[in-house]
């Protein structure tokens, strides 16, 4: 997303492209079916929480082919702790894309003692981390490094390097997963979990990129659901471009609270200057003559105002306002051309969302432009909203050349049937991406996280947690505009 792409999407994506294996254990299983019940087993490794078991499922590669390749989803519970009142299980649907439901688990575990009262808490690994646990080489070689195309040539000329870079990836791609990431897929991988599980309804706890194969469980299987709450989520019913424009509104906010800070913070490097104006003209300098950087990881590159303006502001302050004086030293030395400040973060990033096997997880969501006129009107529409981040959208551009049609594209969602949702989003960030979900289905509500942050339970924050913990197990939603004081 423009302007949150650097400290929420892109931070995820590069997480789990860092080739990180899973602490615990799980036994390998056929496929799972209604009949066909997970072998359970205490894991194996270190720092599990206590009674935490391992399994794993297979399901077919190509739904549309079942009695083909197949892949393994490795499966971690704890078990309810009051059996008795047991209600059923509560299934986490990770983000990234790319992230171990497993390894949320872990994480969290510490932080959802009351809710694992009532429910067996499950989780998976998707099969986008199966695919980045065993990338080609070739996959994870940039295309290009990116930069905003400024006309029809340039884009075409993009999507075109992209088109090759794609097509050497799937050359090398063993597994048949490279075109079968899309969430449609995800979901009904989600599915058979739920059948493996014997429960005939699920509740879910979804966050951040999760929203998108927790709305396409709910397009295809809205009778399965008995609760679902979302943390943080995309709402990809909507559009990746709408999606961006609601990011760029909230993020303005944000930058506004930035200006105010820093012109009452002696210590900010931009202090009694319009650190607005500094930015904006910084910004405009850049994108007429890119600053010559060189990044101890990445080399030697030149940051435009593209690059800036979609990596550079980092909308949490951070401890001590941290993250904010280093954003106004580092804009401070920009303009006096020393780009280090952003040079490893904007560098990075230009490589990582040209990376076919990062963006194969994602584009068959319809994550890009469905052409150049698409990607000149929603480039339009970001600047007339936000002249501080207002551009070209990164994690879309790169999707240009996606060899295959998209299998899971952006369309209304048929809410019949479904209850009520409950959402959780940070008022500083990702709560409008959440609200816009949740607004679709009647009856449902999103709290509203006073401060910055995202994905507040993974974080222990522990007034939203009260709040999943309340309505998964009562189905009890707390009324309409209620807000949790920052933690």
């Amino acid at each position: 997303m423009p302007g949150m792409t650097g400290w929420l999407v892109v931070g995820v994506t590069m997480a789990a492209l860092a080739g990180m294996t899973p602490s615990a254990a799980s036994a390998p299983q056929g496929e799972a079916s209604g009949n066909d019940r997970p072998r359970w087993q205490a894991c194996t490794g270190q720092n599990l929480p206590a009674g935490m078991e391992c399994a794993a499922i297979e399901v077919p590669v190509d739904w549309a082919r079942p009695a083909g390749r197949r892949v393994r989803l490795d499966l971690a519970r704890l078990p309810a702790t009051e059996p008795a009142r047991r209600i059923g299980s509560v299934l986490g649907v990770p983000g990234g894309p790319g992230a171990k439901g497993v390894e949320d688990l872990k994480h969290a575990a510490g932080d959802l003692t009351e809710l694992r009262r009532r429910f067996d808490l499950v989780a998976y690994n998707p099969r986008n981390a199966v695919w980045r646990d065993q990338l080609p080489q070739v996959c994870m070689r940039p295309g290009v490094s990116l930069q905003e195309p400024r006309d029809r040539r340039q884009y075409e000329a993009l999507a075109t390097t992209m088109a090759k870079a794609f097509k050497a990836c799937a050359n090398e791609d063993k597994s048949g997963l490279f075109a079968h990431m899309d969430s449609l897929s995800v979901a009904r991988d989600m599915e058979a979990v739920r059948k493996a599980l014997g429960e005939e309804r699920l509740s879910f706890m979804a966050n951040s990129y999760g929203g998108v194969p927790a709305a396409a469980y709910a397009r295809l299987f809205p009778q399965r659901i008995r609760a679902m709450y979302l943390d943080g989520v995309i709402n990809q019913t909507t559009g990746w471009p709408e999606q961006g424009l609601l990011a760029l509104r909230r993020m303005e906010q944000v930058f506004s609270r930035f200006t105010r800070w820093c012109a009452d913070t002696p210590a900010c490097a931009l202090h009694g200057e319009d650190a607005g104006a500094v930015w904006r003209e910084l910004v405009r300098d850049a994108d007429r003559a890119p600053i010559p950087v060189t990044s101890p990881e990445f080399g030697k590159g030149k940051l435009t105002g593209g690059h800036l303006r979609s990596f550079g502001f980092v909308g949490d302050p951070g401890l001590g306002n941290s993250r904010w004086l280093a954003f106004a030293d580092a804009v401070d030395k920009a303009r006096r051309g020393d780009g280090s400040g952003f040079a490893d973060f904007a560098l990075g990033n230009a490589r990582v969302w040209t990376m076919p096997g990062a963006l194969a997880m994602t584009c068959g969501d319809e994550r890009g432009y469905t052409g150049y006129a698409r990607f000149q009107e929603a480039r339009r529409q970001a600047r007339k909203i936000s002249p501080n981040f207002g551009g070209a959208a990164f994690d879309a551009l790169g999707c240009a050349g996606w060899p295959l049609r998209v299998a899971n594209p952006s369309r209304p969602l048929p809410v019949r049937g479904l209850p009520p949702f409950l959402g959780m989003g940070s008022t500083w960030g990702d709560y409008a991406w959440t609200e816009s979900f949740t607004a679709m289905i009647p009856g449902s509500v999103t709290v509203g996280y006073d401060g910055p942050g995202h994905v507040m339970y993974l974080s222990g924050k522990k007034c939203p947690i009260e709040h999943a913990t309340r309505y998964l197990t009562t189905l009890r939603l707390p009324g309409p505009g209620t807000v949790c004081p920052a933690e």
